[in-house]
């Protein structure tokens, strides 16, 4: 069988792809080279809670549009996401707001947490920032970067802060109210039963198969469509011919533990001490409480990628960014290939972004054939 178009990858950018054709009458095949739809949004269902396989993943926008579209396939359970820091036996809320600067420096109102840091940042506001310490420094000061960013950010990059580039923490936001929501976004939470809900609503009618490598036999793919949605890696495609490009990896180890009602009372825990090879516990039942008499939760090792592994995060600095821009001069020539998503894109997506960047796209196609 042939087929308007091959979707490589069955997460949230090709599922939603492919939901938009379907709809538009063509025919499709979604293809993954995981056992697995979804992506990174894949949930496990372990004793009736939905284990989130790849990392917490809280749907928020401010666009209802977007809202409205995920909330068509699966009913979205309001969510704010509250995580918190421990900083060895210390325990801060995050992100920083009043809360956190009353628990650093016994504040209690705007004005003396202002005045607080503007004296922590008085030393560093002269220093033109050429790494991500010295960025730090002059926007929090020495206590909030050493208790709650510097060893968080060595643990995730895999390097010392004044070594990596002063733009990875362009901002860092401040907020002077007791107010513990992590996103700004008019529209957060997580759906109900578990991101599997969404992506096979988003997959309904399609044709999938799984545990198939589009790369490994690419003839035969190109052979049975007309038309290829890629959203794999832009390096793998073109086979690395002109180099790798760099990202850092992650790893999940998961624990199930009976008996136990509530491990940490809290969704996620950010580890901010050097002491801690991991940087985040999520308690993957926070997200829908159930009365279970267990709990799931799941420890995050940041991790060198190697070839073949887990991508997830691109290094987007200057040398990465110019190979990928070479890359995508290549992608640009393909006729018969449409590159797109956090892979294909060598760019960060969070999941409102993933779904607005593929309906944009497939309505384009769609326009453009009718």
């Amino acid at each position: 069988m042939t087929y308007d178009y091959l979707i490589v990858g069955a997460g949230l950018y090709g599922a939603t792809f492919a939901h938009q054709l379907h709809k538009a009458g063509k025919t499709c095949l979604v293809i993954d080279k995981r056992n697995h739809i979804g992506g990174n949004t894949y949930c496990k269902d372990i004793g009736g809670i939905q284990v989130h396989q790849y990392g917490a993943h809280i749907f928020h926008t401010n666009d209802k549009r977007i809202w409205d579209f995920v909330n068509s396939f699966v009913p979205f359970k309001p969510f704010v996401n509250s995580p918190k820091a421990k900083y060895y036996h210390e325990v801060y809320n995050m992100p920083f707001n009043m809360h956190t600067f009353e628990q650093l420096w016994g504040v209690k109102t705007p004005e003396d947490a202002q005045q607080k840091i503007a004296t922590e940042t008085a030393p560093y506001k002269r220093i033109n920032p050429a790494n991500l310490k010295e960025q730090a420094l002059s926007m929090v000061g020495p206590t909030i970067f050493e208790k709650l960013i510097k060893h968080y950010t060595e643990k995730q990059w895999g390097k010392p802060c004044d070594e990596l580039p002063a733009f990875l923490i362009k901002r860092v936001p401040l907020r002077f109210t007791y107010d513990n929501n992590y996103f700004n976004d008019t529209y957060q939470g997580i759906p109900v039963g578990g991101y599997n809900k969404l992506t096979e609503g988003l997959l309904s009618g399609v044709d999938v198969k799984l545990g198939v490598d589009f790369l490994a036999d690419r003839a035969h793919w190109l052979s049975i469509t007309n038309k290829v949605i890629y959203t794999g890696k832009i390096d793998a495609y073109f086979e690395y011919c002109l180099g790798e490009l760099q990202y850092r990896s992650l790893r999940f180890e998961h624990k199930e533990m009976h008996g136990v009602k509530d491990f940490q009372g809290n969704a996620v825990y950010n580890y901010t001490s050097p002491d801690i090879p991991y940087t985040r516990v999520v308690e993957h039942k926070h997200f829908e409480w159930k009365e279970l008499e267990h709990t799931v939760v799941s420890y995050e090792y940041p991790q060198q990628y190697q070839r073949g592994g887990e991508a997830y995060y691109p290094v987007n600095d200057e040398i990465n960014n110019a190979l990928y821009n070479q890359y995508k001069r290549l992608a640009d020539k393909e006729n018969q290939v449409l590159f797109g998503g956090r892979l294909a894109e060598y760019k960060y997506y969070d999941m409102h972004q993933v779904v607005a960047a593929a309906l944009h796209q497939s309505q384009k196609i769609i326009s453009h054939e009718q």
